[in-house]
């Protein structure tokens, strides 16, 4: 039987929640998705939690505030100019508290998420920390298939 270890290719369920138990990503309803260890797919205290389990295994795991996705890094929250989002996006697109706006990366080939948290005359305030950022994470999983 295989067991876990750097640079496995894995085929997996996997269940991330928040700690309102809302799920963040939850592959248990559609096809399980398939990751090589150490490749930056999963943040590396996940990755730590996979190593030597066994194919087959079904289990979860409690992730501290923090220790998924970092803490929440004040420097993340950052003003932008409606005129700039305007011209980057929809002209005629309207913002609000709690919305999530897609940013392009500088090189244009992927994109980034920000939430609205304040809304200014002119301009708005963008939380891009991860929602997850500074909070207890569950991290359930089913190893289905080690390489």
């Amino acid at each position: 039987m295989n067991h876990v270890q750097q640079g496995s290719f894995l085929t997996l369920h996997y269940r991330l929640a928040g700690p309102d138990g809302a799920d963040l990503i939850n592959t248990f309803a559609e096809k399980p998705a398939t990751l090589s260890l150490g490749t930056g797919e999963l943040a590396p205290a996940m990755e730590a939690r996979l190593l030597g389990l066994a194919e087959g295994t079904r289990t979860s795991f409690q992730l501290a505030p923090g220790e998924a996705f970092g803490e929440r890094n004040p420097e993340m929250l950052q003003r932008v100019k409606l005129a700039l989002l305007h011209e980057l996006g929809d002209p005629d697109a309207e913002y609000g508290l709690g919305d999530v706006v897609q940013f392009p990366t500088p090189d244009g080939q992927a994109s980034y998420a920000g939430v609205v948290r304040e809304v200014g005359s002119d301009w708005l305030l963008f939380d891009f920390n991860h929602p997850l950022a500074g909070k207890p994470v569950t991290f359930e999983v089913h190893l289905i298939g080690v390489l």
